[in-house]
């Protein structure tokens, strides 16, 4: 196993570990993500069926309304959340929500770095990227 250890900046401060799920598209929660499955409904969208739930998620940045920090909320709540978010950029939609929903965040990550399906660590401003060796 690999290891890469990167620092980005702290959005919501946690700890969490799980599996990375990768899009290199921006996330609107708002119309994008059902917050009662926690499945992405945006039609094209890279990840269109699958569930950002339990997982890390690993994104460039969000897009669409300000209801998008309600939706992550939401998702909270439902038990459908993502574990933690690492973005290129988080701005204040991701932001809020994550707060609101104490989800750990982190920006300012080369997300080239992370591919689908691996491990990733998000311990303050720390990540920590587990791969698979090939």
């Amino acid at each position: 196993m690999k290891l890469i250890e990167v620092r980005g900046r702290i959005i919501k401060r946690g700890e969490v570990c799980g599996e990375a799920l990768k899009t290199v598209e921006p996330i609107s929660f708002f119309g994008g993500v059902d917050p009662e499955t926690g499945v992405v409904v945006e039609k094209g969208h890279q990840l269109e069926g699958r569930s950002i739930s339990g997982k890390i998620l690993v994104f460039p940045c969000g897009k669409g309304s300000t209801v998008g920090s309600y939706i992550l909320y939401r998702l909270k709540k439902n038990g459908k959340a993502p574990l933690g978010i690492i973005n290129e950029f988080c701005e204040p939609i991701v932001a809020v929500g994550a707060i609101i929903s104490n989800i750990p965040t982190v920006d300012k990550v080369d997300i080239s770095l992370i591919e689908d399906g691996d491990m990733v660590e998000i311990s303050e401003e720390r990540v920590l990227i587990k791969k698979k060796l090939k």
